[in-house]
């Protein structure tokens, strides 16, 4: 999964993408690693990995991990090449979501790009920017399509489409709202790849003072919350300069932090859910002596397409999968005690995967 992280100047954007990849970085397993200066790996926390390790005395325990990337240069105009406008959109359109940080705070220390504190506002500014991106795409894809609608069908179907898709964005309408019961017309606009079509996170980017009550007293978390729930969006409350304290501390060192301000998670395990929630994600889990690992997979995974997430020949050869429920594991303690009670099953090709399925597949290649 790959998430870019986006903001205008002086919102925390780049402070939290920061935070949140060092604090990442700390497991020996999958360490942090710089793809490029702004994105970053990190693993997605889950505590069942570290049970199951102890279960099956495994060697090595490999998480699932998110991409975060810093997307830089948005600002007005960006659409147009201002600032790092054209970098900015190609590093874009390659993310599975949008985390987009709103400051939610005033500080006289720090200036906001334009004076004052509105994160409505924020948000248009990058909406309209996005918008404006995706009509260029259109527009040169309706002057191509023109050409050969005359004497083509199809081509003509996907010129109306297209024409239908513009006249939506022009109305400061998002891709995401525009919908078609069309297959083919939802194959086009998949192809597309349009920026305002993929799914948001908005990051209420706060003070320490308003982590306690997750933002309820904050009239701009408020807003931000109503606007999201109108578009379908995510919303976590985040304090990225507590975010940034955070990262500089141990496992052990971090939970006494976080209790010490009454809070149950940190910022990047509120995004990994927020994250998880909007793609409609899960985990399975594999189990052994060598190696304990998460697969992140889709809700609604059939057991052999899971079975393809480690490798193509599984998926091809599938038999069937033997699969525990971890929290049935967790009852009986192990492995063959689950299996003595029968809560060990053999599960065919039409088995969709459940979150905390323990799996083994068998297949013939």
């Amino acid at each position: 999964m790959k998430l870019g992280i986006v903001g205008l100047p002086n919102v925390g954007k780049s402070t939290l993408f920061n935070s949140l990849t060092k604090a990442g970085a700390e497991s020996a397993n999958y360490p942090f690693c710089t793809i490029d200066p702004n994105v970053g790996v990190v693993t997605v926390p889950d505590k069942r990995l570290d049970v199951l390790g102890e279960m099956y005395h495994t060697k090595k325990i490999v998480p699932a991990v998110i991409e975060f990337v810093d997307i830089a240069g948005l600002v007005k105009g960006a659409s147009k090449g201002e600032g790092l406008g054209n970098q900015f959109l190609a590093n874009i359109r390659e993310v599975d979501a949008i985390v987009h940080v709103v400051r939610c705070f005033e500080d006289s220390n720090i200036v906001h790009v334009d004076g004052n504190i509105d994160p409505l506002r924020d948000i248009e500014t990058i909406n309209l920017e996005l918008i404006f991106s995706d009509l260029e795409i259109l527009e040169r894809r309706i002057s191509k399509t023109t050409k050969v609608a005359r004497n083509d069908k199809s081509a003509a179907k996907e010129l109306e489409l297209l024409e239908r898709m513009k006249a939506h964005l022009e109305e400061n309408k998002m891709a995401k709202s525009f919908t078609t019961d069309d297959e083919e017309e939802q194959a086009w606009l998949a192809d597309y790849n349009l920026l305002t079509a993929k799914p948001v996170i908005f990051a209420a980017n706060v003070t320490e003072d308003d982590l306690g009550d997750d933002g309820a007293s904050n009239a701009e978390v408020q807003a931000v919350r109503q606007y999201a729930k109108q578009e379908g969006c995510e919303v976590f409350v985040v304090c990225a300069q507590i975010e940034q304290e955070i990262a500089e501390l141990d496992d052990e060192e971090k939970k006494m932090f976080l209790e010490d301000l009454g809070l149950e998670e940190s910022g990047l395990e509120k995004l990994i859910k927020a994250s998880y929630h909007l793609l409609g994600l899960i985990s399975y889990l594999t189990a052994g002596e060598p190696e304990v690992r998460a697969w992140t997979i889709k809700i609604g995974t059939k057991a052999p397409q899971a079975a393809g997430k480690i490798h193509s020949d599984f998926e091809r050869g599938f038999i069937r999968a033997e699969i525990v429920s971890y929290d049935d594991l967790m009852a009986c303690g192990t492995h063959a005690a689950a299996k003595e009670k029968g809560l060990v099953r053999l599960e065919g090709k039409d088995y969709v995967v459940q979150d905390g399925d323990i799996i083994l597949f068998r297949f013939n290649v």
